[in-house]
């Protein structure tokens, strides 16, 4: 893990698909085309086995599986965060422990969320447990909507615990990401995935993002990222307008069906959706692929 460092992770860090064939199973061919074309299109960093690749579905053998294939694709030329969705201290660490072994340089962790959450104190001291017992360096995945984690608390896991290296805020909370960065943590990153807000957040000071429109248009993504490094404000701002209905298209329920749809109609294969997810009705075809001729992506 010699990328894990407090300031490893920026720029632009798509959350991968997880692509499934039509017996629910990992389409590893299919995942390392995913990862050639985002390592060519310049991203700063992968991410696997999140929310938009279904990692709250997967088991623990195929987590591993999608950790190892990135991990082997990207061979150190940028880091690679690896998701666990999860709803126990245990569970968490039974994944993370195996998933860090295939050399993934950070594993991003939701808080426990089903019926319940978590006090400052016992967030605190799950995150550190975590960390300990696995050894790896984490990024807090601030996301469940009706478990959000305090920015003072979030402040505070990066802050005291060492191997916390970072936060993806998420969850449409562009106020608490403006909380985070004023508080302005020293020893980590804060990460948006508030993405029709992209923009103003990386002027607010995020140091990257993770999130779904990075994967669905990561050249446009990344121009974004870089106009704003260079100071090119109407170049940023241009991308914005053409993100925006992007996100608006993918957005909802059943999301990440919506984003496979997204990358076949630009002829990538981000494989099936897994049961109980069901395909995209022509309608919502329909309008994806709209947003996709006006971002400049397809042809009209």
């Amino acid at each position: 893990m010699s990328l894990a460092t407090k300031t490893a992770f920026k720029g632009v860090i798509p959350p991968l698909v997880t692509p499934f064939d039509a017996d629910e199973n990992i389409d590893v061919e299919a995942l390392r085309a995913e990862i050639r074309l985002h390592l060519a299109a310049g991203v700063q960093g992968i991410c696997v086995t999140g929310s938009t690749g279904d990692g709250q579905m997967l088991s623990l053998e195929q987590s591993v599986t999608i950790a190892k294939v990135a991990v082997e694709e990207v061979a150190g030329a940028i880091p690679v965060i690896a998701g666990i969705i999860r709803d126990s201290t245990a569970e968490v660490i039974r994944y993370g422990k195996a998933i860090a072994e295939t050399g993934v340089d950070a594993l991003q962790v939701t808080p426990v969320h089903y019926l319940f959450q978590p006090d400052e104190a016992t967030t605190i001291e799950y995150y550190r447990r975590i960390t300990e017992a696995t050894g790896a360096p984490v990024i807090i995945y601030n996301v469940i909507p009706y478990a959000l984690i305090p920015a003072t608390t979030v402040y505070r896991c990066i802050q005291e615990i060492e191997l916390v290296v970072g936060v993806k805020q998420s969850g449409g909370n562009i106020h608490q990401l403006a909380d985070l960065l004023k508080a302005a943590p020293t020893e980590g990153a804060v990460l948006t995935a508030v993405d029709d807000l992209l923009y103003p957040a990386y002027l607010l000071g995020a140091q990257g993002a993770v999130s779904a429109t990075l994967t669905v248009v990561p050249d446009l993504c990344v121009a974004q990222w870089n106009a704003v490094q260079a100071g090119d404000h109407k170049t940023a701002l241009d991308i914005h307008n053409k993100l925006l209905p992007v996100w608006r298209a993918i957005d909802g329920p059943n999301m990440t069906v919506r984003i496979k749809a997204a990358l076949e109609l630009q002829g990538r294969n981000g494989g099936l959706g897994a049961h109980p997810l069901t395909p995209v009705s022509e309608a919502e075809r329909v309008t994806i692929r709209s947003a996709l001729v006006e971002a400049g992506v397809l042809p009209v």
